[in-house]
């Protein structure tokens, strides 16, 4: 296994930390709160990727790719469907709270952040105080 690899999991025992993970039925990991933005629960089995092999021989784990094109381009079709879906307005913006993204959308206010600003860029969408607008074309 190498970093950025897609592997298998099996979420196990949850710990101050995160998630225990079973990688490819061999040998254990580890699935941080942080990088989690969906119910989970002891048991299940779930694609992930390796996001560290770390000099102590622990592995970190991810349940997105971390390729960043890859993954914003994943976010951004998804804001774009979130836009569709409520008629051309979604109701966070860059100033919304961490909590209101991941709750809303399954995604770090990071990862938000960068999408709408790609989003934004292609002049795709308008950020208003309260709301993002999809611009028409």
């Amino acid at each position: 296994m190498k970093e950025g690899d897609k592997v298998s999991l099996i979420i196990g025992k949850e710990s101050p930390l995160g998630f225990s993970v079973l990688i490819n039925e061999e040998c254990e990991g580890l699935l941080y709160h942080n990088e989690i933005f969906q119910e989970l629960t002891e048991g299940q089995a779930i694609d992930g990727y390796i996001k560290k092999i770390r000099d102590d021989a622990r592995i970190d784990v991810v349940l997105q790719p971390q390729k960043f094109k890859k993954v914003i381009d994943g976010i951004t079709q998804r804001i774009l469907d979130e836009l569709k879906t409520g008629g051309g307005n979604l109701d966070l913006t860059d100033k919304s709270s961490p909590e209101e993204v991941k709750d809303r959308l399954q995604m770090s206010k990071k990862n938000f952040k960068k999408a709408i600003g790609n989003l934004y860029k292609q002049k795709l969408i308008k950020i208003n105080d309260t709301s993002i607008s999809l611009l028409k074309k």
